[in-house]
């Protein structure tokens, strides 16, 4: 071999170089080439071998010089952990997935997705790190539809219209805007209606196709067509007794969606095929079931089955090859296989590492600040005045931590309530700290203060070190938590009643002038803090940024401007059975017939906003066109803050059953004191439509719609009735 050569094939190696001096070897090498061209070139030259070991998640076939574009969790920074001889590289963490969704912002969320993209570029490309990741397994397009599920942290909320719209904001900063090339490579989790941990793994989400098209697999859809997103998960459990490893409706919407990317099994989805569904007797059929519907990766140890399903000609190489195209589609489109210089993000890598830019911890502070929720402020407690208190009490086990979730990496920093509010208030004002009311340290600290912040809130790990080992069983389950208010992945709650606050009322009752900080991945019935405590905030894990946002809200040099996206009950009594996924029986605020602690959309200000003068830019909406919705919204405190000023929409006469009320769109204003702003809203009659199933297809009715904004579902500013016509 030439140095010339040599020095090629070495070259080969490093994501996104595939020419030196000028030449190509392959075809498929040829940047002018259409892609699908490039891909039968790619198919041609591998052996069957190759193609096999394709199907796990790497896209390397190093013969031939084709690069790995490597993956990495995200669905809220960037998961770089120490492992496999690899050190931990410290990302930019926000707020959980939760918490960004509470934000309500979309151009926020979209560039923190475009942050988690340019990050994923410089490890992949830094000569320091060299650590593939472009493909980015977020985000989590589930649905949160009851409290007791487990991962109900890592959805954007029980709203799939909301969902969707986060999401598709998501995806596109990660992904990019180049019309051509992508940043990164986003992979949407779970496909579908997975929101329940406990017998996960062998369980079935049952429910009509309606709801399927309507509501669980909305998020996904609008991922896929308004985000910009070709690639997604499977889930562990069955739809309608069929396992989504193998559902044939994963083909039918992959071909409907255009869905042309990497489909890949969740860990452990083929094999519990058989040990948990039963519903295959082998493994080499539950390996052929998968890639008949288009799995082309793997989370499992596959080859040995799949190479006896192909022995037994229960798939062909034509199948592999059919299934391997999407692989290599990801890897045209991030670029890899095209000279740098054509790429536009070939040259992220070089300088600093992003992660300590100060941009970057700026935006993770503005995640963190718009994420957290103010749930009460009688008399208007909140904000602290700095130039009264000279004394505050944090108390509490989460007032001196910074938790990481299961999909968390190591973050460059970690603020914490104790150091955020103590860097706010200097040394002027005393700071006395309590994790507990052990030997009464709390009532004291409490009894002693002006004031008190007790900030209390589950553990995402149960308590447990942060991968622990032992968590895990054979059935994808985590051993159970030593409360059953905490759940998380492998385990959901048993209870939504905080036991902490036991001791948010022995401080209360010690002071008073208590402000109770909810650090949370669930909701909580509070209702006794609620009738009680005169200012709660809600707040997320893992952000580093947690403590100055919250000290920044606390004290009065922000407005807290974040939206609970998910109903929070009184009691379990309010729910229907955990495994009862129809949700018309009574679940989420589209269907919930109880009044909740907090409804869907809820969240309050330092100041106070008032709706005027709705109208529409058309008296009637036409079956197939939209219109315009437009309020006047004016701020009426003395404080400038933002409002989420929130569309619904109640069918009046339709001929089927509906929610009480959906969210079709919603929108984020700044506003100054006194200051008033035109809000518009934009409405598409299409997303007013019910799935039709004897016709197969979404049905836009003519009748009757009212239309109603306000600042949460249960708070109703204006409204106006428009008729749906042909």
């Amino acid at each position: 071999m030439s140095m010339q050569s040599m020095v090629a094939a070495l070259l080969w190696l490093i994501p996104g170089t595939v020419m030196l001096f000028g030449q190509t070897q392959y075809p498929f090498q040829d940047p002018k080439l259409p892609a699908e061209q490039r891909i039968d070139n790619i198919l041609s030259l591998m052996t069957l071998d190759e193609k096999l070991a394709c199907l796990s998640v790497r896209t390397s076939v190093p013969r031939l010089g084709i690069p790995n574009a490597g993956i990495s969790e995200g669905l809220h920074g960037l998961v770089r952990k120490a492992r496999g001889g690899q050190p931990a590289v410290p990302t930019t963490q926000f707020a959980l997935a939760v918490g960004m969704a509470e934000t309500w912002d979309t151009d926020l969320i979209r560039r923190a997705g475009a942050l988690e993209g340019c990050e994923a570029r410089y490890l992949t490309q830094s000569p320091q790190y060299h650590t593939p990741a472009l493909v980015v397994w977020a985000p989590n397009a589930d649905l949160a539809r009851d409290p007791r599920w487990g991962r109900t942290e890592e959805s954007y909320g029980e709203d799939p219209y909301f969902n969707g719209t986060m999401a598709a904001a998501f995806i596109q900063g990660l992904q990019g805007s180049d019309p051509k090339y992508w940043q990164a490579a986003s992979l949407l989790k779970h496909f579908m209606a997975n929101s329940n941990e406990d017998g996960r793994a062998g369980s079935s989400s049952d429910f009509d196709v309606r709801l399927m098209r309507e509501y669980y697999s909305v998020p996904f859809r609008m991922g896929f067509l308004e985000g910009g997103a070709r690639s997604f998960m499977e889930s562990y459990n069955a739809w309608n007794h069929v396992p989504m490893t193998t559902n044939p409706v994963v083909k039918t919407l992959i071909k409907e969606w255009g869905i042309d990317g990497i489909i890949s099994t969740d860990a452990g989805g083929m094999r519990y095929m058989v040990s948990q569904h039963k519903y295959y007797a082998t493994l080499k059929e539950a390996a052929a079931g998968a890639l008949k519907v288009g799995t082309n990766q793997y989370l499992d140890p596959y080859l040995a089955p799949l190479k006896e399903a192909l022995q037994e000609k229960l798939v062909t190489e034509a199948d592999v090859d059919a299934s391997l195209r999407g692989k290599f589609r990801m890897v045209i489109r991030l670029g890899l296989l095209d000279p740098p210089e054509m790429v536009p993000y070939s040259k992220i890598g070089e300088g600093d590492e992003p992660w300590n830019s100060a941009d970057s911890k700026a935006l993770a502070k503005a995640v963190a600040r718009e994420s957290i929720v103010l749930l009460k402020n009688a008399s208007n407690f909140l904000p602290l005045n700095r130039g009264s208190v000279k004394s505050i009490a944090v108390i509490g086990p989460r007032a001196n931590e910074v938790q990481y979730d299961f999909y968390s990496g190591p973050a460059p920093y970690l603020i914490t309530p104790l150091q955020g509010i103590k860097d706010k208030v200097g040394p002027v004002v005393a700071v006395n700290y309590a994790a507990d009311n052990t030997d009464g340290a709390a009532v004291k600290a409490a009894s002693s203060s002006d004031v008190a912040i007790v900030v209390v809130g589950n553990h995402p790990w149960c308590g447990l070190a942060r991968d622990a080992t032992g968590v895990w069983g054979t059935d994808s389950s985590t051993v159970p938590c030593a409360l059953q208010s905490e759940g998380r992945e492998g385990r959901d709650r048993v209870s939504i009643t905080l036991e902490q606050e036991d001791l948010v009322k022995q401080v209360y009752a010690a002071n008073p002038k208590t402000v109770v900080v909810l650090v949370t991945s669930f909701p909580y019935a509070i209702v006794w803090s609620q009738e009680h405590v005169p200012a709660i905030l809600r707040a997320t894990h893992a952000t580093q940024e947690l403590g100055s946002a919250l000290a920044e809200i606390l004290f009065g040099d922000y407005n807290p401007s974040g939206k609970l996206t998910s109903t929070w009950v009184k009691s379990l009594d309010q729910l229907p059975p955990m495994m009862d996924y129809n949700i018309r029986h009574g679940r989420t605020y589209m269907y919930l017939k109880t009044e909740p602690l907090y409804p869907f959309g809820y969240g309050l200000s330092y100041t106070t906003f008032q709706y005027s003068n709705l109208r529409t830019s058309s008296a009637k909406l036409a079956k197939n066109g939209a219109l315009t919705v437009n309020v006047d919204v004016k701020n009426t405190g003395s404080r400038a803050g933002d409002e989420v000023i929130q569309l619904y929409v109640t069918h009046l006469k339709s001929r089927v059953e509906r929610p009480i009320k959906e969210l079709k769109g919603f929108e984020r204003v700044s506003l100054k004191p006194n200051e008033s702003r035109t809000v518009q809203i934009p409405l598409k009659a299409e997303t007013l439509a019910y799935w039709d199933e004897g016709q197969n297809r979404f049905v836009v009715e003519e009748e009757p719609v009212k239309i109603m904004l306000g600042t949460s579902s249960a708070d109703v500013r204006v409204e106006k009735t428009v008729n749906v016509t042909r």
